[in-house]
């Protein structure tokens, strides 16, 4: 027994070298491209391109980064300012110093936004980010010259037994998921992935269920429509402990996010354009048309033959919807 203990004290050791030696090195080899600001004491890092009114800010879904954003945001940049940023916790963001509440994050979106130029702003959000941009323009109407919201989630009415079932499974495998990083697992499994040895990761995520498994696959596949130079970075990413620690803070936040969400009975005359996917059934494309009636000139686009991340799938329709958005903005503004 002393023997095992000792082996496994020397594994976990050695795994987290391991993953200390790669993390220093990773920071050493991919620093952040954007710039690093202060917002409510915690630096969060912010990536612009291009010049121009009105500023277009990205806002990702429940775990992703500002690199889900590379096929649109340089071409939106060709024609107006356009930022994404990573949420705290997130890609290059320093951890979240304090618990992820909806006030407390659209704070922080409120910080974001003033670094990212002067307003009114466009606002871009998939997924989990469409619930955050909603509420903020509900709240600050004056600051939003526009809202896309591609794909938001259904639980924007109600989250059922299943679902709630299904969130608190997905906070235990990302704290699980933080513990193997910080040991070096995630490192080794992504090494292994990305190297052509996608057997064993994927084995080992089979432990924790055919969901798991599952979802493994689906992120995989949906990276792989990244840019090659992208994969890198999420790999980078993804081996930190901090980006399980935000998934499992984020994941913990959806009810309340989509309870404020559900809230918005109006967004009155501000311009909206909801986007589905091709492949949602018709109760969430019926959701997602009441959604865009929030506003009176709301608009509900299905992006044929695409998945849940259309910005993967259609970066033109997406980058087409934001510059007749753009258009739309800069002509009323000149007849103003």
């Amino acid at each position: 027994m002393l023997v095992i203990g000792c082996v496994a004290a020397i594994l976990l050791a050695a795994g987290g070298l391991y993953q200390l030696i790669g993390t220093r090195a990773a920071a050493r080899t991919y620093a952040a491209p954007g710039t690093m600001v202060d917002v409510d004491g915690q630096r969060l890092h912010v990536a612009c391109a291009g010049s121009g009114q009105p500023n277009v800010l990205f806002e990702s879904g429940i775990a992703a980064s500002s690199l889900s954003w590379t096929h649109v945001l340089h071409d939106v940049a060709a024609f107006t300012r356009a930022c994404a940023y990573d949420r705290a916790g997130l890609g290059w963001s320093d951890p979240a110093r304090a618990p992820r509440t909806v006030d407390r994050m659209l704070r922080e979106l409120r910080g974001v936004l003033t670094t990212a130029g002067d307003g009114p702003y466009v606002l871009v959000g998939h997924s989990f980010g469409a619930f955050f941009v909603c509420t903020y323009a509900s709240r600050h109407s004056a600051d939003v010259a526009g809202l896309v919201l591609l794909d938001p989630p259904s639980e924007r009415q109600a989250i059922t037994r299943e679902q709630s079932r299904m969130l608190r499974g997905g906070i235990i495998l990302s704290r699980i998921g933080g513990l193997l990083a910080r040991i070096g697992v995630v490192r080794a499994c992504l090494a292994l992935l990305t190297g052509g040895a996608p057997g064993v990761p994927r084995n080992f995520v089979r432990i924790f269920g055919p969901t798991a498994a599952r979802t493994l696959e689906r992120l995989v596949g949906e990276v792989r429509k990244l840019p090659p130079d992208v994969y890198p970075l999420v790999q980078m990413h993804w081996c930190q402990p901090k980006c399980f620690r935000a998934m499992a803070d984020y994941l913990g936040a959806l009810e309340e996010t989509a309870a404020a969400a559900a809230g918005v009975a109006t967004l009155s005359d501000v311009p909206l354009v909801v986007m589905s996917s091709g492949d949602q059934p018709a109760d969430v494309l019926a959701a997602h048309r009441e959604l865009a009636r929030l506003s009176s000139i709301g608009r509900h686009i299905v992006a044929a033959e695409t998945g849940h991340w259309i910005q993967f799938d259609a970066p033109d329709l997406v980058v087409g919807t934001i510059r007749d958005m753009v258009a739309t903005r800069s002509s009323d503004s000149r007849s103003a």
